[in-house]
């Protein structure tokens, strides 16, 4: 018997628009989708994962190394087949479906990072329904990496939020964002300094807006690590941040023992 349901929120963006035209092939990270999901496996939960189209999510070919697995092979093989073969990774919801049968049965939801969140579930109103219904209930909601980005669908019109971003029209964005549900939150994303190299070394272009200052933006206190890619996680009431993949442990550490709280004293 497990201890309660979590929630995954997963993309399905496989491209993301560049700055001065083009796209980049980009996906969700391996180590950020598997490392905190085999973590709340094993300390007894149970996982949903569901997408804005109900298909599985793709992984981003760059993070499919055993780099990101801190060099450890067997960890690196066990999330492959986690990913590839568990019931969990393969029973895919799509976000509507988990909305109309009931989000009052999950105890917490995660949202992993990779470039491919910032592209569909960050402008989803199936997610910002439910990123609304978590903290409304103050349940715990971590993102990892460019997940916090995700935060923005919870907005009135996230979609014109995002074109805002992408138009450099600042003062629009910030209008848009008024009555934001995280506003005044401390919070962690993936650094400027971080995504310069992302896009020299990964991208081979400039994405186009700022992930931390789309969350100033919003109203958001973002708070990031003066080193780059060294493990970082915010916590502020019930939002869990992690800043860069190499904060999942860290990540899922926090969510777990913010699951057991609110479990010990239901």
């Amino acid at each position: 018997m497990t201890k309660a349901k979590i929630l995954i929120l997963g993309s399905n963006a496989t491209q993301i628009e560049l700055r001065g035209g083009g796209t980049a092939t980009i996906g969700q990270y391996l180590n950020e989708t598997t490392v905190p999901a085999l973590a709340l496996i094993d300390a007894g939960y149970e996982l949903v994962l569901a997408t804005p189209d109900g298909t599985k999510p793709h992984i981003d070919a760059v993070s499919d190394t055993v780099g990101h697995f801190g060099g450890d092979q067997a960890a690196y093989d066990r999330a492959k087949a986690f990913f590839a073969e568990d019931p969990a990774m393969n029973a895919v919801r799509t976000l509507r479906s988990v909305i109309d049968a009931g989000l009052d049965g999950f105890a917490g939801v995660f949202v992993p990072g990779g470039h491919a969140p910032a592209v569909d579930l960050m402008q989803d109103p199936d997610a910002g329904a439910i990123l609304r219904h978590f903290h409304a209930a103050a349940k715990p909601t971590a993102l990892l990496c460019h997940g916090p980005v995700v935060t923005a669908a919870a907005l009135a019109d996230a979609p014109a939020f995002r074109a805002a971003l992408i138009e450099g029209e600042d003062a629009k964005a910030k209008t848009l964002a008024r009555d934001w549900i995280y506003a005044g939150y401390r919070m962690t994303v993936f650094s400027a300094s971080e995504e310069k190299i992302a896009e020299e070394q990964l991208l081979k272009g400039e994405l186009p807006f700022d992930m931390p200052k789309a969350l100033r933006i919003a109203g958001g206190t973002v708070l990031v690590s003066t080193t780059d890619f060294a493990s970082h996680v915010v916590v502020d009431r019930e939002l869990i941040t992690g800043q860069n993949p190499a904060s999942d442990h860290a990540l899922a550490k926090a969510l777990i023992d913010a699951l057991d709280r609110a479990l010990a004293q239901a």
